[in-house]
């Protein structure tokens, strides 16, 4: 299966300035400013929970910004299409489990068998069957189970800093019932201003001392082949990026009218993801919301811009991710969790609806009740054996939604 053609002529510099309009720079404002709140928070989040080192946290930030970034200037000048790539974020959050039982040597060479993995399924035309012909509800009941924990620690933060975590939601309720505010402040980004300006006057920021403005120094991570790490996040890590992931982002742009290059997306993540492995980031994906914004208004064929535009800021924000680091580390838990858990909420209710809506919701509550106890078997965590196990569960129950999952393939 060969990779789809670009879209020629290339646009020089002349066409993308008469492209450019007031209209795609301020959906790219708002489109990074989204990808830098609360998703980084969840980063912050995993790494902490995971016990990473500050240096860890701020190379595996970098690689997610400045290494993507690079490949979604690329991608957005090759095809002249809104495609801004990031990083898988239920892919992260599997990393975390992992890492209280695998080294994370042995997580950064999960991530580069996943890119291998995804590189050659770019070439075999497999990649949009698969997509089709996964039970989604089974993978969103995984979903589901990974990302049930930011909301706990969303009510946990609550209870344990009411006067931080409880102005942060009220914020975010608030903007979520004004959509048209909402399109401007996201409101995520509300509950982090509203956040910042209750830290300030608590006086609960912990100054992170001298040398704060520093520029980047990636690491670059010894790698451990792991048979166990394998098999617990090779398969849960390629489905997030191509199934949830990617057909979240490719969905979203074909509803615009854009028609993503589905193979060549998926190289674009294999390689991103053995690229950002390097530095110890989790494996690159087609990001759905980045996507989502950038393409809600303007010509569609001028959107692209917008995708630069957030590519740019995007190589800035990794270079200087110590600087971002240490300033939300410096924050309380509290602040972070709130953030994480605001930034999951919708995700969490899309991952519920979808997985017990209709078909193989026997599968997906396997899935999900396996997902959560969190046991590992044979030290492998437990996300892979929910896929595992619900899928099992649905083939021998469930046999008629198969039926119809093939049919409608």
């Amino acid at each position: 299966m060969s990779l789809e053609a670009i879209q020629r002529p290339l646009p020089g510099p002349r066409r993308m300035v008469a492209d450019f309009g007031g209209v795609y720079f301020a959906n790219a404002i708002v489109a990074f400013v989204f990808a830098a709140s609360g998703p980084v928070a969840i980063i912050l989040s995993v790494g902490a929970r995971g016990g990473l080192s500050e240096s860890d946290i701020s190379s595996w930030i970098f690689g997610a910004f400045f290494i993507n970034s690079l490949i979604s200037l690329l991608f957005c000048w090759l095809y002249r299409q809104p495609l801004v790539f990031f990083w898988t974020i239920p892919g992260a959050v599997l990393v975390g489990p992992a890492l209280g039982h695998l080294s994370f040597a042995e997580v950064v060479g999960a991530f580069y068998v996943t890119g291998l993995l995804m590189g050659i399924l770019s070439f075999t035309g497999w990649v949009r069957r698969a997509m089709q012909s996964v039970p989604m509800p089974i993978v969103m009941g995984m979903v589901a189970g990974v990302f049930l924990r930011f909301g706990l620690d969303l009510v946990y933060a609550m209870r344990d800093d009411f006067w931080l975590a409880v102005p942060m939601t009220l914020a975010f309720i608030a903007l979520t019932a004004v959509p048209r505010v909402a399109r401007f402040v996201p409101p995520v980004i509300g509950a982090l201003v509203v956040g910042a300006i209750l830290i300030v006057v608590m006086g609960t920021f912990e100054s992170p001392g001298e040398g704060i403005l520093a520029m980047v120094h990636p690491n670059l991570y010894r790698i451990e082949w792991s048979w166990r790490a394998m098999i617990e996040l090779v398969v849960p890590l390629a489905i997030t990026v191509l199934v949830v992931q990617n057909g979240q982002g490719i969905a979203v742009l074909g509803a615009t009218g854009h028609k993503p290059p589905v193979n060549a997306i998926t190289l674009a993540c294999g390689a991103g993801s053995m690229a950002t492995a390097l530095v110890g980031s989790v494996s690159t994906c087609l990001t759905g919301p980045v996507n989502a914004i950038i393409s809600a208004s303007g010509a569609r064929e001028r959107q692209y811009i917008a995708g630069i535009l957030v590519a740019l800021f995007g190589l800035g924000f990794g270079l200087f991710s110590p600087v971002f680091t240490r300033l939300l580390l410096a924050t309380p838990k509290a602040f972070i969790a709130t953030l994480a858990g605001l930034a999951m909420l919708r995700v969490l209710q899309t991952a519920f609806t979808v997985s017990f809506r209709d078909r193989f919701a026997l599968g997906a509550l396997v899935t999900f009740l396996v997902t959560v106890a969190d046991v590992a078997i044979f030290n492998i965590g437990a996300p892979f054996w929910g896929l595992l196990f619900g899928f099992a569960v649905s083939w021998l129950l469930e046999r008629e939604d198969f039926r119809s999952l093939r049919a409608q393939g």
